[in-house]
């Protein structure tokens, strides 16, 4: 079966020595990920996000380019390279990373 690519949004907490900015609260990652299906693409990423010393929470899956385009997600072409380069290398690619803080007014 062809190797497909599909988009995540995985959402990371806090770990010893995950490198994120000791103030953050966790983190948001975008990435693409190879799979056979999306379900192997979700264990992959949560596979490899786990030896980078990063604790995944949750991971949304929004499909394949096939699938984003049909449910009219605009994709631009550095988006699409990230996408070629993950199916090409049969890897996961980070293209976001959004560390998450605390509001400065709670407390």
């Amino acid at each position: 079966m062809v190797q497909q690519v599909y988009t995540l949004l995985v959402e990371v907490g806090r770990k010893e020595g995950d490198g994120l900015p000791e103030d953050a609260t966790g983190a948001a990652l975008v990435c693409y990920a190879a799979g056979r299906d999306q379900d192997e693409a979700v264990r992959e990423t949560v596979a490899i996000l786990k030896q980078a010393d990063l604790a995944p929470l949750e991971v949304q899956a929004y499909g394949t380019l096939e699938e984003r385009l049909a449910e009219g997600h605009e994709v631009p072409d550095e988006e699409r390279a990230l996408m070629d380069r993950a199916r090409d290398e049969n890897s996961v690619i980070v293209a976001q990373f959004e560390p998450f803080f605390d509001e400065p007014d709670h407390g």
